[in-house]
């Protein structure tokens, strides 16, 4: 019975790897007859498994999506970035924080303890507004192999692939505390040792070394949270998650084209084609360049460092057109 199920279990992953398998092929992968194979996928049609047969010269099987969903079954790769996936969405804000949330705790009750090990240690803490555009590629290894240190409170170094360092520079040590992601991109929030201050890290550009350092007692964060504080450095803050610079504007156009390009500003109806935003930025210049973006007429109502920055960008885009 244990060697029927085993088959079964391989006749079945193969089956999800590719879509259409030449009966004869399984047959060879399997080490079995045809007449076998034509059992197992009995089997597997008892088990809820839409399997479907095509003719042909190599006449084989099809798993096709069916009317229920049957067990399923993954790899450890596949098993580790869904139970991710899932624990990113249990954060998201997203109206299915409870049903991913059970959905991880399923997985998690049915996965052998080396994988479980692995997924208890990759806490993750999804930061701000979805991605609006593709993630930034990480190797699952980078992501366990940190999520261990954070999980563990061990001391991580890694060589960090940063644009402004040397490409001899000494690898970096840091106590790791949180793994991050935010709009798309995967982030270490660590105290670095060297440094004597808190850094985030880019994930994409970590390559961790091995061993591992001693063991630390965690630092208290500033800003209270975690979440505060990455929302806080993204932003250009040192001691909040607020933007450091907020104008407020009259633009010509109707309410609703303005909030549809609007993320984070607050807007209000003035008119049919008359609204009012509040904006955030990292600097001046910045949000003055932003607010720039709409093609309207444009009102400061404050702060005077909002006009400063708009009269400094009329200056350069007079002498860049002229």
């Amino acid at each position: 019975m244990a060697t029927t199920s085993a088959r079964l279990l391989s006749l079945l992953s193969l089956l999800q790897a590719r879509r259409d398998w030449p009966g004869g092929l399984l047959a060879e992968r399997l080490d079995v007859s045809p007449r076998t194979v034509r059992r197992d996928v009995d089997r597997l049609r008892e088990l809820g498994y839409p399997i479907t047969a095509f003719k042909g010269p190599d006449g084989g099987y099809r798993l096709d999506a069916g009317a229920q969903l049957p067990p399923l079954l993954f790899d450890d790769v596949q098993a580790v970035a869904i139970a991710v996936a899932l624990q990113v969405a249990a954060l998201s804000g997203a109206d299915i924080q409870e049903g991913a949330a059970r959905a991880l705790n399923t997985m998690r009750q049915v996965m052998p303890s080396r994988l479980r090990h692995r997924i208890d240690a990759l806490q993750v803490t999804a930061v701000g507004q979805p991605a609006t555009g593709p993630d930034s590629p990480v190797d699952s290894t980078v992501l366990t192999a940190i999520g261990a240190a954070v999980h563990t409170h061990e001391v991580l170094r890694f060589d960090y692939a940063s644009t402004s360092a040397a490409t001899d520079a000494p690898p970096r040590r840091v106590e790791p505390h949180h793994l991050v992601t935010w709009k798309g991109r995967w982030y270490l929030v660590a105290w670095d040792l060297d440094r004597d201050d808190w850094r985030t890290f880019r994930c994409d550009r970590v390559s961790p070394r091995t061993p591992t350092g001693p063991r630390f007692t965690p630092r208290q964060l500033p800003m209270g949270d975690v979440a505060t504080y990455v929302t806080g450095r993204f932003r250009g803050s040192t001691d909040t998650s607020a933007w450091p610079c907020v104008g407020e504007v009259i633009l010509g156009l109707p309410v609703a084209v303005v909030a549809a390009y609007t993320r984070d500003g607050l807007v209000e109806e003035l008119g049919p084609d008359r609204c009012k935003l509040v904006e955030g930025s990292w600097s001046w210049v910045g949000l003055a360049a932003a607010l720039a973006r709409f093609d309207a007429d444009i009102e400061v109502i404050g702060p005077a460092e909002l006009k400063a920055a708009f009269a400094g960008l009329a200056r350069r885009y007079a002498e860049a057109a002229g």
